[in-house]
């Protein structure tokens, strides 16, 4: 269905706001990504959106016509709206001329498969969106299987973790669990738990890493919970030659992430 939304008011602007609200998100189990590249990524990873929205006046772009006809087929709703009205939507002053409302993607850990990739990122407590989406970009750039959040994490579906992860969001599987599930499952089957730690560790360049090799970051401003530490089968650290005394908590998983694959890729 096409159809043209011409005023502030219309009940499908205030459904689309809404979902920059977590609680939102939550209840209708949808979430909104934005802008013609992250859609395609989408659409070439097998997902549509239920919604499009464009704003009337947009460049043509042979893409945006692909994906317009794709989610017309999959019986999918298209709108076109003035910019002004995408940008209440999208909350950008300068929105992309596309937006998408998907269907959130079922986190439970039963839905991995562990030997499908060397390495896993894992992320604990990680509070800000832009962390979150930036190791789902990392993920995407090693080939990891997925991002796996314990405890309490930042929303993977937010506006703000969709836009950092550049489409990776669509490309790479993401759990979420407690700490007490995640272990258990992990136990179940093969996998190596490492955590970036500053405690009875070794040198990340010298690690024994094993496929496949779980890289656990901490929250950015407590790191990792001792009992978590304890649980890990390689402590590896990073050499701090300045003043910081730690990493940005996504940038740490992104040199673990490669030195594991350098490791895991030329194995003998």
């Amino acid at each position: 269905m096409h159809r043209t939304i011409t005023g502030f008011s219309n009940p499908t602007v205030k459904f689309l706001r809404s979902l920059r609200e977590k609680k939102h998100r939550k209840q209708e189990k949808r979430f909104l990504a934005e802008g013609l590249r992250l859609l395609t990524d989408a659409r070439e990873s097998g997902r549509l959106p239920e919604m499009l929205a464009m704003a009337t006046k947009r460049e043509a772009h042979p893409l945006l016509d692909a994906l317009i006809a794709d989610v017309t087929a999959a019986g999918g709703e298209v709108l076109e709206m003035d910019e002004e009205i995408l940008t209440k939507v999208t909350g950008k002053d300068n929105p992309q001329a596309v937006a998408g409302v998907f269907a959130e993607f079922d986190t439970g850990l039963e839905n991995l498969d562990r030997s499908k990739a060397p390495i896993w990122l894992v992320a604990q407590a990680l509070r800000d969106p832009g962390n979150l989406g930036t190791m789902l970009r990392t993920g995407d750039a090693v080939g990891a299987g997925g991002l796996i959040l314990i405890d309490d994490c930042a929303d993977p579906f937010s506006v703000e973790a969709v836009r950092a992860s550049m489409g990776a969001v669509f490309t790479q599987s993401i759990a979420q669990a407690r700490w007490e599930d995640f272990i258990g499952w992990l136990r179940a089957g093969d996998g190596q738990l490492v955590a970036a730690s500053l405690r009875d560790s070794t040198d990340y360049r010298t690690a024994p890493y094993a496929s496949p090799c779980f890289l656990m970051v901490g929250n950015e401003s407590r790191g990792l919970p001792a009992e978590y530490e304890d649980a890990c089968d390689l402590r590896v650290t990073m050499p701090m030659l300045g003043r910081a005394d730690s990493l940005n908590a996504a940038v740490a998983g992104a040199v673990l992430a490669y030195e594991a694959l350098a490791h895991l890729r030329w194995k003998p």
